[in-house]
C-alpha cells in the first residue's frame, strides 16, 4: 500500500486544489497542517521538500510534488477509476482537457485571487476594500467567462463530456467567489452557473469545505 502525505494549509487554494483530487480518486492519506505564521514553511526541513517554501507538497511512496497542479496531473494519471476516469484516453480530447486547465492556470486564477483578496480577505482583517481594483478584476474575470459559457454551450463540462482536472482546478477559487457579491458574474451566464452548481456540489469538494470548516472552529 502507498504511503501518502500532503502538507499544506487549508486557507491556501492550491492546498484546497490537491485536497479535491485526493479525495476524488477515494486514496488514503495523512494531511499534515503548515502553519505559515510560525514560519514552518520557510524551515530547512520543509525546503527540502519545497525549495520554493511553498504549500502544498504531495508525497507518493518515494516521489514528492510541490506545484498543486502537478499533484492533480499525477494523480488523476496514477489512479484512474474504472469507468469513471478523470482524463481522456484519446489524445486529441485530453489535449482539450488540458488546454483548460491552462486557462485556468494563466487567464481565471489571478483575476480570482486578486478578488478573493479585495473581496474576502481585506474584509476579514476590517481593511478597506479597494473598489477600482474590484471592479477592474471583475471586467477581466466577466469576458473570460463569456468564452467558459460559448464553450459550455457544446458541452457539460470544460474538457468535455466528463468532469476532469479541467473542472478540478476551478473549485478552490469557485468556493470562495461564490460566496461573495461576485457570484454575479457566474449567475448572469446560464451554462457556467449551471457548471458551477455541478462541480461545487461534486461529494469530494463537501468532504474539502468540511476540513475548511471544521479547521474555522
Amino acid at each position: 500500500m502507498a504511503i501518502r502525505k500532503l502538507y499544506g494549509t487549508l486557507g491556501s487554494v492550491d492546498t484546497l486544489r490537491a485536497l479535491a483530487s485526493i479525495f476524488e480518486h477515494e486514496l488514503d492519506f495523512e494531511f499534515i497542517p503548515i502553519d505559515p505564521d510560525t514560519g514552518e514553511h520557510k524551515s530547512e526541513s520543509f525546503l527540502s521538500l519545497s525549495p520554493f517554501g511553498q504549500v502544498p507538497v504531495y508525497q507518493d511512496d518515494d516521489l514528492t510534488l510541490f506545484e498543486s497542479r502537478a499533484m492533480m496531473r499525477f494523480i488523476s494519471h496514477c489512479y484512474p477509476k474504472p469507468e469513471n476516469e478523470q482524463i481522456y484516453v484519446v489524445p486529441k480530447q485530453q489535449g482539450i482537457a488540458a488546454s483548460w486547465i491552462d486557462v485556468e492556470d494563466y487567464h481565471f486564477s489571478a483575476p480570482a485571487a486578486r478578488l478573493r483578496q479585495e473581496v474576502v480577505e481585506k474584509p476579514e482583517k476590517g481593511l478597506p476594500t479597494d473598489k477600482e481594483v474590484v471592479a477592474e478584476e471583475e471586467a477581466k474575470l466577466a469576458k473570460l467567462l463569456d468564452a467558459y459559457e460559448e464553450r459550455l454551450t457544446n458541452c457539460k463540462y470544460l474538457g468535455g463530456d466528463k468532469f476532469t482536472s479541467a473542472d478540478l482546478t476551478h473549485l478552490p477559487h469557485l468556493y470562495y467567489l461564490m460566496a461573495t457579491p461576485v457570484k454575479r458574474l457566474f449567475e448572469e451566464r446560464p451554462k457556467v452557473c449551471a457548471w458551477c452548481r455541478s462541480i461545487l456540489s461534486r461529494p469530494a469538494w463537501t468532504k474539502v469545505v468540511e476540513m475548511v470548516d471544521k479547521n474555522k472552529v
